[in-house]
């Protein structure tokens, strides 16, 4: 089993990632740490408040900015309405990925605007998952994947802010949910035929309830169901899975996020680590 410890070494320190498809170029990192000279014990909250303010860093006034959505992205979003209230900060144009997000921008006098209108957005900041060695990501646990993937995909850089429970070998590694987005039509033949395609992995899969005490399933923001997978191993090849989870008549998005993160952040007791391309 691959080891974790890559945290902890040094800027010297190369990677070799797993052997992907042809037309995706091999991809190393590098990581450095900063240390406080005490270990006080952190909350994971306090961790992710930690890796946010550290990503806030490379923000700069006139950005265009993708705004995540989860429990880390808050901390972010949290941080930017912060710096614009005390004039750190101005002329920053927000996209939110998720209704949720859009909301708490609004509160905190952030400007927000769409794809549609800033087509190119300059630096996009959120959370994961899960995060492997090679900076392939699961998102998409809190709902907002499709629009997650679109801001992203749409921005110059991408830097992920997370605490060190979210650090995997392998994607699926958690045992944790990897969520696919579905059309509401049919959902439980297309949970089927995913649950069969990953049967290798002891996947299950499961529709994901609106979490009320009902059995209402969960709608995302754009009407869709979603099914999460569950695998008892890892993905061996990410790149190929989500090929196979994208070909399904019906699947609207999945939350393997490949090649798309530029630096990752982590929290964890030692310092904050920063991992890059």
């Amino acid at each position: 089993m691959a080891s974790l410890s890559f945290l902890h070494l040094s800027s010297a320190t190369r990677f070799t990632p797993r052997a992907t498809p042809l037309n995706h170029r091999a991809r190393t990192q590098k990581s450095f740490s900063i240390r406080s000279q005490s270990a006080p014990v952190l909350s994971q909250d306090e961790l992710k408040k930690l890796a946010a303010d550290k990503a806030v860093e490379s923000v700069k006034s006139g950005m265009v900015l993708g705004l995540g959505t989860g429990s880390t992205a808050a901390f972010v979003v949290d941080k930017l309405g912060q710096l614009l209230s005390t004039g750190q900060l101005s002329n920053i144009v927000g996209i939110p990925t998720s209704k949720r997000t859009q909301e708490q921008a609004a509160s905190l006098n952030i400007p927000l605007s769409t794809l549609d209108l800033h087509p190119h957005i300059d630096l996009a900041i959120d959370g994961a998952d899960e995060v492997d060695p090679n900076l392939d990501l699961v998102k998409g646990r809190g709902g907002a994947l499709l629009r997650e993937k679109m801001v992203e995909a749409a921005s110059s850089s991408f830097i992920v802010v997370a605490d060190d429970s979210k650090l995997v070998s392998g994607l699926g590694g958690s045992g944790l949910a990897m969520p696919v987005e579905v059309v509401q039509f049919c959902w439980k033949y297309n949970l089927v035929r995913l649950e069969g395609l990953f049967k290798e992995l002891g996947c299950e899969a499961k529709l994901r309830l609106a979490g009320d005490g009902s059995e209402k399933p969960y709608v995302t923001d754009n009407m869709n169901y979603i099914v999460d997978l569950y695998f008892k191993n890892p993905i061996k090849d990410g790149f190929a899975a989500g090929k196979e989870i994208s070909a399904m008549e019906g699947v609207v998005e999945h939350g393997l996020f490949l090649g798309m993160a530029t630096s990752v952040i982590i929290a964890g007791k030692t310092g904050v680590e920063v991992m890059t391309k």
